[in-house]
């Protein structure tokens, strides 16, 4: 028994010698360094709100046992809670035992504040000889100044050059991932890290060209890409997410949830695709593309000729008019200018249209393409309208003044209140245009008397569509009882 018993304690003692051992070589153990020399590929796909997902894949030989994985050139921008690492193919014998982010990267300054506490040497150069010294100085603070102790005395600023043993090893030169890996065999392995990264970031802007009859546009979409993640992205498979995405907090893991379905959408998809990715659209280039750091870029989105438009005049009224007695309401009231198209497929389009800006251009009679106006358009999905404000027209105005005001009624059961108005529309151009007038009507309303006939548009809406002949005018006249 005594033997039995002195040999399990040997083999205790014997295992314990042996963790130990293999606990030291891995601190030991240099440091696995990834670059992007081992990229093999990189997707991005970047979403509308400052949000992008990076799923980075580098081939590399792995070690047997535990070790650390420097993955250098990360996004600066990363949010390590979302980092995800694994093996494509096996991953049986592969295990994340652990993972830490070092964004604090090299600068004087840096290196400066790590070596508080430590030893550095100071390098001073005669004036006259040019002749260097070196002294041995304890840095004793690095807030606002240096303070450093030199044999017997204590020297603010910095005296010389200051010569450092080494870079501590939290402090790198450019973003970087560390990982501690438990690996079961040595070998060669693929390694997808994806990850959520901020400065990243899209939005569409459309271009249209308006032909002279004011009745077709060419129009060019294209995505503008800005880059401020810190990274830059080689021969990336670009994906673009439209939709106004929820996010909680950089700490919230339902994002997590999110994240995995925007994975699984990275399959192959046709030219500048368009797909339903949950209840938002998903947009893939057909061809890679190189995003750099700290640049701006633009991307072909669509392009569709003679899609037909409608070009519209809009007066609009307020409620207020019918509420009370007013006498003048305005002289030279403008028409605003609105061009409408339909996304569909037979107008040439029929893709769900990003939200951004759209910028319409007409030619001159030399033939010179001039900025007639812009609107910022919502995401649209396919057979619903676009409708753009240009501006006012110039040429198209109106005078309107209340031309009676009688209070019909009035006590517990409400007011009952009649009011005419009198709309002098005139048109200066060249060409007859048609108007159309559209007034807001509080309460419950009723028409009594009209020069020409109304429609109603909705419950307290009434539309009028009046042409007004070139160089000429239209009068409008109308009295409305209203019961509020």
């Amino acid at each position: 028994m005594k033997r039995k018993k002195l040999f399990l304690q040997m083999l205790v003692v014997f295992a314990a010698a042996g963790m130990l051992v293999a606990g030291s070589a891995c601190a030991e153990m240099e440091e696995l360094r990834s670059t992007l020399d081992d990229q093999q590929k990189v997707a991005v796909t970047i979403y509308n709100s400052d949000l992008a997902l990076v799923k980075d894949v580098r081939r590399l030989t792995l070690p047997a046992g535990e070790c650390l994985l420097a993955w250098r050139e990360v996004a600066a921008g990363m949010q390590p809670e979302t980092a995800l690492l694994r093996p494509l193919g096996k991953s049986g014998d592969f295990r994340v035992v652990e993972q830490s982010f070092d964004f604090d990267l090299l600068t004087p300054g840096k290196l400066l504040e790590k070596y508080v506490g430590r030893t550095v040497q100071v390098v001073r150069v005669h004036p006259t000889t040019g002749a260097e010294t070196v002294e041995s100085a304890r840095v004793l603070a690095a807030n606002g100044g240096v303070v450093l102790r030199m044999g017997d005395r204590i020297e603010t600023g910095i005296p010389g050059r200051l010569v450092y043993p080494d870079v501590p090893a939290n402090l790198r030169d450019r973003p970087t991932l560390v990982v501690q890996l438990a690996v079961g065999n040595a070998s060669r392995r693929d390694l997808e890290l994806s990850y959520l990264t901020g400065g990243l970031s899209w939005q569409a802007d459309y271009v249209a060209e308006l032909d002279p009859e004011d009745a077709h546009i060419d129009l060019s979409g294209w995505v503008t890409l800005n880059n401020k993640s810190g990274a830059s992205y080689e021969q990336a498979r670009l994906q673009l997410v439209a939709g106004d995405v929820h996010r909680v907090s950089r700490q919230d893991m339902a994002m997590r949830g999110f994240e995995g379905r925007a994975m699984k959408a990275m399959a192959a998809a046709p030219a500048m695709a368009e797909e339903s990715l949950l209840d938002y659209h998903l947009y893939t280039l057909d061809r890679p593309t190189t995003i750099r750091e700290n640049q701006v870029k633009q991307v072909a989105l669509l392009s569709a000729s003679d899609v037909a438009v409608r070009k519209e005049y809009l007066l609009r009224g307020s409620d207020y008019y019918y509420r009370g007695r007013h006498g003048d309401l305005g002289k030279k009231l403008k028409a605003a200018v609105y061009l409408e198209f339909t996304n569909s497929a037979e107008a040439g389009l029929g893709m769900p249209l990003p939200k951004g800006i759209l910028r319409v251009y007409k030619n001159d009679r030399a033939g010179n393409a001039q900025f007639v106006g812009e609107d910022r358009i919502d995401h649209t999905p396919k057979n619903e309208k676009v409708r753009l404000r240009l501006g006012d027209a110039f040429d198209v105005t109106a005078d309107r003044i209340q031309t009676d005001y009688e209070k019909i009624a009035s006590g517990p059961q409400g007011m009952v209140i009649e009011t005419a108005y009198r709309l002098e529309l005139k048109n200066a151009g060249d060409e007859s245009v048609t108007v159309t007038t559209e007034e807001p009507m509080p309460g419950d309303w009723q028409v009594l008397r009209e020069s020409q006939a109304h429609t109603k548009k909705d419950a307290h809406t009434a539309v009028w569509k009046i042409g007004i002949p070139a160089r000429g005018k239209t009068v409008l006249t109308y009295r409305v009882r209203v019961r509020y």
